[in-house]
């Protein structure tokens, strides 16, 4: 498959087309976040101002997902937001959004399915893809994951990494972002860069769903600088060895947060997918 090589402006200036012809769009955030963030950076707003209607919260609890719905249907255009725990792992994070799509499937027989993924929610979604059972997805598109992994995983897990008896301090005085980051371990591990025996090496070299996929880069130029947590090349698919020459590439002149810049680029990406 050709890879495309684009620009975020060019998109947003040049190629904006409200009628998309997708079905159902599923919106995994990534981590210590929630359902939330798609709000809070604007890009539910610009989804509803471009015909895509909410229609509900999918959120993981000890009885499995659950779907809170917002609208009874009836949209062309729908999309979901789930809320997964972003601290556990990234295969117990999968198996949760397996059960999301394959309910999405249900509700929605017939319609194609379209995934997008931001930082360790991009990787969540490729796994999910990968152990299958999402037959009606026809795309993913990520938004500043590590899909090669990041060295800010690695640096967690140094700094947690204390040997007893001198735990016990930090145990008492390490404080909640110490807390979380003692939670956080195992998915730390899965995000260090691939190796042999780690999640990614795993990930990455297992066969994928033919489907459409599409790297939103964060970068200002072809260097692919990539952000505070995520360098370029990890973001881009591209650079997966089984994905190697199928994922078209978005730069987007941003940092790793969502933007409300990125609700443009997936309208207009949903808008003209074939």
């Amino acid at each position: 498959m050709k890879k495309a090589i684009i620009t975020g402006l060019l998109i947003v200036a040049g190629l904006f087309n409200p009628a998309a012809r997708a079905d159902v769009l599923v919106l995994v955030h990534g981590y210590l976040s929630g359902a939330q963030a798609w709000d809070a950076s604007g890009i539910t707003t610009v989804l509803g101002s471009n015909g895509w209607q909410r229609a509900g919260v999918y959120a993981a609890g000890p009885a499995g997902v659950q779907l809170v719905p917002v609208n009874d249907g009836g949209a062309e255009h729908t999309f979901y937001t789930v809320d997964l725990p972003s601290e556990a792992p990234v295969l117990v994070q999968a198996f949760q959004l397996r059960q999301v799509l394959q309910s999405v499937g249900q509700r929605h027989a017939g319609e194609s399915i379209f995934v997008v993924g931001h930082s360790a929610g991009g990787v969540v979604a490729r796994a999910a893809l990968v152990r299958g059972q999402a037959r009606n997805v026809k795309a993913l598109i990520t938004i500043a994951t590590p899909h090669l992994g990041t060295h800010r995983a690695e640096q967690a897990l140094d700094v947690t990494d204390i040997p007893f008896p001198f735990s016990i301090v930090t145990d008492i005085l390490g404080g909640e972002t110490y807390d979380t980051a003692m939670r956080s371990r195992s998915l730390y591990v899965d995000l260090v860069r691939p190796r042999p025996g780690s999640l990614l090496f795993w990930l990455n070299n297992e066969p994928h769903p033919e489907i459409q996929y599409f790297s939103v880069v964060r970068g200002k130029d072809a260097a692919l600088s990539g952000d505070y947590v995520v360098p370029g090349y990890s973001q881009d698919m591209n650079n997966v060895p089984v994905l190697r020459g199928k994922s078209s590439r978005i730069l987007i002149p941003r940092q790793h947060d969502l933007d409300v810049l990125d609700g443009n680029i997936i309208v207009n990406l949903l808008a003209n997918l074939s």
